[in-house]
């Protein structure tokens, strides 16, 4: 157990006398596919990481229209803003695939927090990169061009893992066109012109990067030559 939260970004560097504190807070939940994890508005009584599977956060309008969020995978917490707040959850959380997930307690991960002053540094990390992943996501659906949000989602594929030229969507077209905030026939419309730029080679789901450069331009530009 001590192995599998030391990988977890949050849990880093942490002493051997806290990770053994945290072994004995956090309970393991399994999750069926399209089961809710929490839904908007319920009380924020512990945070969640993802320890297998994918994790979808989303919002839904009064006409019933779901906006993703975020998409979450393994090592990735969630529904964290409430510890600190003890408010409600803002949105919604439900596995996208089957998945195992650590629950954490509010009332005792805050005790925890206050004695561990590298587990209170790691959660401010931790949210401090939460608020820019926010900020790009409005700037990417407010200012910019459909094509520079899928261009732009590429290369945060590609970063995820190291810069790789060679990415697999983890979502579908459907959940990507929702994430992204266009069309699913908008979605492979832009895939298309960028094969034809030469900018991309698409494989099903796998997607391989042939023009890094020029990929980056049109994340900038949202336009394709």
């Amino acid at each position: 157990m001590i192995e599998k939260l030391n990988a977890i970004p949050l849990f880093s560097n942490l002493k051997q006398e806290h990770f053994l504190k945290i072994v004995h807070l956090v309970k393991h939940i399994e999750f069926k596919k399209g089961r809710m994890i929490f839904n908007e508005g319920e009380p924020g009584n512990g945070f969640y990481i993802v320890e297998t599977g994918k994790v979808k956060i989303f919002k839904l309008s009064f006409e019933g229209k779901e906006q993703i969020l975020h998409i979450y995978g393994p090592g990735k917490p969630f529904g964290e803003v409430p510890v600190f707040e003890g408010t409600k959850f803002p949105a919604s959380a439900m596995a996208m695939v089957k998945s195992q997930i650590i629950f954490i307690p509010r009332d005792k991960f805050v005790n925890l927090i206050a004695e561990t002053p590298g587990l209170a540094m790691n959660m401010l990390g931790m949210l401090s990169m939460r608020l820019r992943e926010f900020t790009i996501q409005i700037e990417n659906l407010s200012l910019k061009e459909v094509p520079a949000r899928i261009a732009s989602y590429i290369i945060t594929l590609s970063k995820e893992h190291g810069g790789i030229k060679q990415v697999t969507l983890p979502i579908s077209k459907l959940q990507l066109a929702n994430l992204i905030g266009t069309t699913p026939e908008t979605v492979s419309r832009i895939l298309k012109k960028m094969i034809d730029a030469l900018l991309i080679k698409v494989d099903g789901r796998t997607i391989t990067i042939s023009n890094y450069d020029g990929l980056i331009d049109l994340s900038d530009s949202g336009r394709i030559e």
